[in-house]
């Protein structure tokens, strides 16, 4: 590890972290206790005492109640907060835990509980501690799940929240540019004590695996640096994508893309494209028409194929995530799929 990577974090790197938060009236922060959120924590209660008129901070610590060690957890990031001038408040997440995909569930009800909190307390924006080392673990995961290329910008620094219950509310990483290592070495220098979660180790996850192979993949020279910038330059090439394939859109169905469909296309003109642009077109045509929730990328393709391979020759009838896609001659329509019919009860 270079001695770049192990410098703390300075008062005008923090400004210029956190700068685009200064207008927000208040903002939540997610604080569970462990390095990258408490270091979070430290550095926005310092970026607020340098503004002459700072937002209202909120440190949010949700405890899942996954482990024994949570509660005391939560305890040390109220006393932390109340040294540092902020206000705290500790949410649990309650009833029954599910025995499978704990993590996912846990991320959503974590996102749900900072959404409530948000709405509360006027804050326009949830701030999480995600660092340039959770950038290139996302970035591996995804690639491991054969993501497509949207998938490959890994995190962005500013989207929606997540939720349902987010609607309206910004999730906003101001440290994802950030090594872990720097945010550890900003705590040592401020002497501030910190939590160490074992399940951030546990090789039952998929992270925890990831960030084994990590010190490896360094050595090789795919450090957690090259590949956080590998999401950069795909993010860069997916906006870039983005205004190409409104271009299309136009072109190929000026109609327009109300929700709920119908989409319609000029087949012909739909046929000639680059089949990357003609893939995202369908995509968005079927999400914008279809009411089953996100689209399989390899089920994308391989209607694509179909669909390719059918021409205007013939009919052509295919369903997807709840959309309809017909090509009769010239026009293909992406629609509302016919509501499914329920089985008769067989009698006795």
């Amino acid at each position: 590890m270079s001695a770049v990577e192990e410098t703390p974090v300075s008062a005008a790197e923090a400004q210029a972290l956190f700068g685009a938060l200064s207008e927000f009236p208040a903002l939540i922060l997610a604080v569970s206790g462990g390095p990258d959120s408490t270091a979070l924590l430290w550095l926005a209660a310092r970026w607020c005492k340098s503004l002459k008129t700072p937002p209202k901070l909120v440190a949010v610590t949700v405890d899942h109640g996954l482990r024994p060690e949570s509660k005391a957890e939560a305890l040390a990031v109220k006393r932390l907060a109340r040294k540092l001038g902020v206000e705290h408040r500790t949410l649990r997440w309650a009833g029954r835990k599910p025995k499978s995909g704990v993590q996912e569930a846990a991320r959503q009800a974590r996102y749900r509980l900072l959404a409530s909190a948000a709405q509360k307390a006027g804050a326009g924006c949830v701030v999480t501690a995600h660092t340039m080392d959770d950038q290139a673990e996302t970035v591996l995961f995804r690639m491991a799940r054969g993501s497509g290329l949207s998938g490959l910008s890994g995190m962005s620094h500013a989207a929606p929240l997540p939720v349902a219950e987010g609607r309206g509310l910004l999730l906003v990483r101001p440290l994802l540019g950030v090594a872990k290592a720097r945010l550890t070495a900003t705590l040592k220098a401020a002497k501030v004590s910190y939590a160490d979660d074992p399940s951030n180790r546990d090789p039952r996850f998929t992270r925890p695996r990831l960030r084994e192979l990590m010190p490896a993949l360094a050595r090789e020279g795919l450090t957690a640096e090259r590949l956080a910038r590998l999401a950069r330059r795909v993010e860069r090439m997916d906006l870039a994508l983005a205004v190409v394939i409104d271009a299309a859109g136009e072109q190929v169905a000026p109609g327009g893309w109300r929700k709920g469909g119908p989409v319609t296309f000029d087949a012909c003109a739909y046929f000639v494209l680059p089949e990357e642009i003609a893939l995202r077109l369908l995509l968005r045509a079927v999400e914008a028409a279809g009411d089953e929730g996100p689209v399989e990328l390899g089920k994308l393709e391989t209607l694509h194929a179909a669909i390719r391979a059918s021409g205007t020759r013939c009919r052509f009838r295919r369903t997807l995530a709840g959309a309809m896609i017909t090509i009769d001659g010239p026009k293909m329509t992406v629609e509302r799929a016919p509501a499914r019919r329920s089985r008769a009860p067989k009698r006795p």
